[in-house]
């Protein structure tokens, strides 16, 4: 959620000065440059001073994904990518344009299970190759987030991946709906600062509203950052689940001599809801989508978001 310092709004710091510059002597000469090699070096960017959002895309890489990447890389976007195992063979180019685009690369499972059903072998299963395959398709680049499918975890998945699990503060339901503009209205509207906004980049309505989505975060003044960019600064811990970044609020002012302690200036709490950075979701099935099979749900413990699609 924190960083040391607000580099640029949503770019990579790189000016066309500062590249005619690097490039060198042969690029000056008119000879081609060299394609770009390896992912762009970590962006400083402290989101308790500025209004951040984490999109993030879950299912793929499919057959819109490399639109959705040139869309974010003409707005000067980076995103999350939580990504299938068992798709990343299918597009090993986009994956590797990702990584190069400055986007994050995430898991999200090989084959997509509910990992509370797989025995602690099956889920390690499911997170490795899937950290394999992601490296070998994008040069390197292992992942060091999970997003359990279905948002559907506990302590055994915990231990047994090894990775912080990422849910989401809002849930577009872009994979019930597939329309481009409740797509567009809820992805504008819904996210607030320090959120975690899930869409899937498989739908065709999802990458068509995305253009949209981001001119109208922007006028409401946002900063598109990856999900560790959002927590940069509190490092996530492995095995626990992180639904958005909560925001210190700034001190009261003085009290006043004679002042009620009820205006006392100390830290003030999280708004209800919110769970702190580090602090883990309840054990709940969700906010993922009722599995096959199972009942209809029951009440939710205070501040677990309504079942979902993911």
């Amino acid at each position: 959620m924190a960083g040391a310092g607000l580099l640029l709004v949503t770019g990579c710091g790189h000016t066309p000065e500062k590249k005619a510059r690097t490039a060198g002597d042969k690029a000056a000469a008119g000879q081609p440059r060299k394609a770009v090699s390896k992912p762009p070096p970590p962006r400083r960017i402290d989101c308790d001073k500025i209004r951040c959002v984490a999109l993030t895309f879950d299912d793929g890489p499919g057959p819109y994904t490399d639109r959705l990447l040139n869309t974010l890389r003409v707005a000067r976007a980076r995103a999350t990518f939580f990504m299938l195992g068992q798709n990343v063979h299918g597009f090993p180019g986009v994956v590797r344009k990702m990584a190069l685009d400055g986007h994050e690369l995430a898991n999200h499972s090989w084959s997509h299970p509910n990992l509370t059903a797989l025995s602690p072998a099956e889920v390690r299963s499911q997170v490795q190759r899937t950290q394999h395959a992601i490296a070998a398709a994008s040069g390197g680049v292992r992942p060091t987030l999970l997003r359990p499918p279905y948002g559907s975890t506990n302590a055994k998945v915990g231990r047994a991946a090894g990775l912080p699990m990422i849910l989401w503060s809002v849930d577009t339901l872009d994979w019930r709906y597939r329309s481009v503009s409740r797509d567009t209205r809820v992805g504008i509207t819904a996210p607030r600062r320090g959120g975690i906004v899930l869409f899937h980049d498989i739908h065709k309505p999802t990458v068509d509203s995305v253009p949209k989505v981001l001119d109208g975060l922007r006028k409401r003044g946002f900063t598109f950052v990856t999900v560790s960019e959002m927590f940069q600064g509190k490092p996530l811990k492995p095995g626990q689940t992180y639904t958005e970044a909560v925001v210190p609020k700034p001190p009261a002012p003085p009290r006043a001599p004679g002042a009620s302690p009820s205006s006392s200036s100390g830290p003030e709490s999280p708004e209800p809801g919110s769970p702190a950075p580090g602090s883990p979701v309840p054990e709940v099935p969700g906010p993922g989508s009722p599995l096959p099979g199972s009942p209809a749900p029951g009440p939710l413990a205070p501040g677990v978001p309504a079942p979902s699609g993911r």
